[in-house]
């Protein structure tokens, strides 16, 4: 499957600041072309990639005063092999986080999926989500986490990849937060979806149902969105003026919702 994904950023910063984008495919892709590109009111910036521990390739420069303008684009060849496990990802995997209150949900958990578990739980969990939940852009604020996220009975991508992960580390099973480029998602975008431990694998689940899981292409990974934010800065303030995102496959498969499927 090829796979051509590409993002483009326009930012007004107020002054001198310390930028991370996280918008290139993972490491492990396999890929037949890839560009970067950042401009600075026209003139060329480099950027210092670094690579943690799945992979996530950050991209990290100070920025002045101006128009800052990044172009990325790749083309993703086949499927990257699936994610490792670490025996540390399976500890901090299983603990609450800033996004995903594991522990305000814990009875909400185990009172609608008592008796459950392995691959029945993870269907019945992501059900349970597509089900109670509605899709609506701009409804739900940066600082909601998944309890919000319930009791609102609405969100987007992010919120329930949120409830998703909470939900099932209150379950004991280690979940946690991908970004990806996601082929036939409408309207276009970055994407969120949730990978959950059972059975020895990493297995992707995306309560939406917005794009097939067979042609996401992992981004970065983490607790929640605090991990895989695709712009983050520190000093002065920014702006966001244009943020344009692509994502095509030659094939577009049919997902079901119900399959086992990693995320390549």
């Amino acid at each position: 499957m090829l796979r051509t994904v590409s993002a483009h950023l326009e930012l007004d910063i107020s002054g001198r600041t310390d930028m991370v984008f996280s918008i290139a495919v993972a490491a492990d892709s396999e890929l037949a072309r890839e560009d970067l590109s950042i401009t600075l009111d026209g003139e060329p910036q480099l950027a210092t990639e670094l690579v943690d521990r799945h992979g996530t390739r950050l991209h990290r420069l100070i920025g002045e005063e101006g128009r800052m303008v990044l172009d990325y684009a790749a083309e993703v060849v086949g499927r990257a092999h699936p994610s490792p496990v670490d025996e540390i990802d399976l500890v901090t995997y299983l603990r609450p986080s800033r996004y995903c209150e594991s522990d305000s949900l814990f009875p909400t958990a185990r009172s609608e999926f008592a008796g459950l578990s392995g691959h029945a739980l993870l269907t019945a969990v992501t059900l349970w989500v597509w089900e109670k939940l509605a899709y609506v852009p701009g409804s739900s604020l940066v600082t909601d986490g998944a309890a919000r996220t319930l009791m609102a009975r609405r969100g987007v991508c992010r919120d329930y990849a949120h409830l998703v992960i909470a939900l099932l580390r209150a379950l004991d099973v280690p979940a946690r937060m991908a970004a990806v480029y996601a082929p036939g998602l409408s309207p276009m975008d970055f994407h969120a979806v949730a990978e959950a431990y059972v059975d020895g694998q990493w297995w992707v689940v995306d309560a939406t149902r917005l794009a097939p899981r067979q042609s996401l292409v992992r981004i970065s990974t983490g607790r929640d969105a605090a991990d895989v934010a695709f712009l983050t800065n520190h000093w002065a303030s920014l702006t966001l003026v244009n943020l344009e995102v692509l994502a095509i496959a030659d094939v577009l498969p049919f997902d079901d919702g119900q399959q086992l499927l990693q995320l390549g």
